[in-house]
């Protein structure tokens, strides 16, 4: 079976996945498509809770049967496939802790402000995906002479501007990418089966990178021998800057390093004396080496990194310090990974708003 914008497809209902998203206690930030965000005070702290975990749609969301579906393996492969949900389940699988961020996360920072969803810094979690390695599938495919990119396809269609019809989200690897990425092909989150939210019933998992390139209901795996230009890689999810008179774009790849506070919460109402701060940071390319935390225009002062750093989670840490001056003030965190990436002061501007990455402020109030 071949999944198209075939109008038979089931979809979950926009107010349905709205209710989803309220109930769940999400910030949403568009109803249809439903985009909602985790607020702030539920990051860190290991596992995100299914429920609770960000959601990022750019058209309506499909109900796949899990019976009914196919993934197939097309293009410029030796051995053209199409797999069953029994079949992967049969494939040895993998379960890897990996934290998902939406590119656009943190654009409500941007100055001027430019388009798309005004998240905060919420659209993003951390889950224990669960699957069967993309290299396993793509080596029983078998990479034919002059492969060198692979485009990975979703149910999920709409219209988009500019452009007449319908298009499906779609977006590629280069070939040694997606074979070395360490990517998953997911049927399970935090040990459950995927949701239909969360894509089911199989999305793809690049650990490090932002999640546009965790293609969620996937049906389709296709090698090409040429450079993918489709919509998402190339008119969206791409960063873009004027440079010498010329404009220069270039697709989103790995998470920017970013840190952000959890604890106090904006605005908050705290005493003199001990203050405990709390928040949670994460890079694409590296581990994280250090947070640092600044109060008002006090210097940075060095935060304690907790529990064990794993290869593509977030990481909680805490400082305890002490503020006195009565009166409005500014906690500031940024952090630093092992590739010697620190995060900004202010976020860098593109076209689009994607890697808006900027050190962390949040105003609080010490009272007399």
């Amino acid at each position: 079976m071949t999944w198209t914008t075939d109008p038979v497809t089931p979809w979950i209902s926009p107010r349905s996945a709205h209710r989803q998203a309220v109930a769940a206690g999400l910030v949403v930030m568009c109803r249809d498509p439903l985009n909602a965000e985790t607020p702030v005070s539920d990051l860190g702290g290991g596992i995100t809770p299914n429920a609770r975990f960000y959601k990022r749609n750019h058209f309506r969301i499909p109900d796949l049967d899990p019976a009914d579906w196919r993934l197939r393996v097309t293009g410029r492969v030796t051995h053209p496939s199409a797999w069953t949900m029994p079949d992967l389940l049969r494939m040895p699988s993998r379960t890897r802790i990996v934290t998902l961020e939406c590119a656009g996360n943190g654009r409500s920072a941007l100055d001027p402000p430019t388009p798309g969803e005004q998240w905060g810094p919420g659209a993003v979690g951390t889950a224990e995906w669960t699957g069967v390695p993309l290299i396993e599938v793509l080596t029983q495919a078998g990479a034919a002479p002059g492969a060198c990119e692979v485009v990975f396809r979703g149910a999920d269609s709409g219209p988009v501007d500019r452009h007449s019809g319908t298009i499906r989200f779609e977006r590629s690897l280069d070939l040694t990418d997606a074979q070395h990425s360490g990517a998953l092909l997911a049927y399970a989150m935090n040990g459950e089966p995927l949701s239909a939210l969360h894509g089911r019933p199989l999305r793809l998992v690049v650990p490090g990178w932002y999640g546009v390139a965790s293609v969620k209901w996937l049906t389709d795996i296709e090698v090409l021998d040429h450079r993918f230009a489709g919509y998402f890689q190339t008119e969206k999810y791409c960063y873009e800057w004027e440079r010498g008179g010329q404009v220069v774009t270039e697709p989103v790849r790995l998470q920017h390093v970013r840190s952000v506070i959890t604890v106090p919460a904006s605005n908050a109402v705290v005493r003199p004396g001990s203050l405990t701060i709390q928040g949670v940071a994460w890079s694409g390319p590296a581990p994280i080496t250090s947070v640092e935390v600044s109060i008002g225009e006090g210097s940075w002062q060095r935060a304690r990194l907790r529990g064990k750093q794993l290869p593509d989670s977030w990481r909680d840490w805490d400082l305890v310090t002490s503020v006195d001056a009565p009166g409005p003030t500014t906690v500031r965190v940024r952090a630093t990974d092992a590739a010697g990436h620190t995060q900004p002061d202010e976020p860098v501007w593109n076209r689009l708003g994607y890697g808006a990455n900027a050190v962390h402020s949040v105003p609080i109030h010490v009272t007399r």
